[in-house]
């Protein structure tokens, strides 16, 4: 079988629908933005947002995995990225995450250990179609089927982590963020 490579910059293409959000974000903290914080705070506000997207994108460009003979490796933007050898993947999965009306989906494998990583690359969503997804995870776990031995395919246990979805974790954050914020009112009046 052929080496299989899947790499964010294949998946993850640049285009105005993508980057009109960044832009309105930048639009607004320059309107509200010289007139509540002045220039030197505004130009900060600004260096800040992008020094927490520009960084995002180019580790998100630059992930990719890589399906031989040898394993998995998975490559987050850094370094030549780590190999798991097929004796150590247990189970190969895709995880479907639902939110604000769309479903995007990665590729997972299991190992040993207990540890779960998400396939960089190999992902499809709203945004970041991928029209040969469902065809590259068979790929994937064709690979994974010849390489192991039946007997060391064994599905994980679903855990708590299973049910955070973002929703999930956005109310309990809201929750959170309400109730500091309310401890902090009620210190301040006392």
């Amino acid at each position: 079988m052929n080496e299989l490579i899947f790499r964010g910059k294949d998946l993850f293409r640049p285009s105005w629908s993508n980057l009109l959000p960044l832009l309105l974000v930048l639009v607004t903290q320059l309107v509200l933005g010289e007139s509540k914080l002045g220039s030197t705070g505004t130009l900060w506000l600004i260096l800040g947002t992008l020094a927490l997207c520009v960084p995002t994108f180019v580790f998100s460009w630059r992930s990719w995995s890589r399906v031989g003979a040898d394993g998995v490796t998975v490559c987050w933007g850094l370094g030549r990225g780590r190999t798991y050898p097929w004796h150590e993947i247990k189970w190969v999965d895709v995880r479907e995450t639902k939110a604000n009306g769309s479903v995007s989906s990665a590729a997972r494998i299991f190992t040993t250990n207990g540890r779960r990583r998400s396939l960089p690359g190999l992902a499809t969503s709203r945004i970041y179609p991928a029209a040969d997804f469902q065809t590259n995870v068979q790929r994937l776990v064709n690979w994974w089927e010849y390489s192991t031995h039946p007997t060391q395919r064994v599905k994980p246990p679903k855990q708590f982590r299973d049910r955070l979805t973002p929703t999930v974790l956005g109310v309990l954050g809201t929750i959170v963020i309400a109730a500091v914020a309310f401890v902090i009112v009620a210190l301040q009046h006392s």
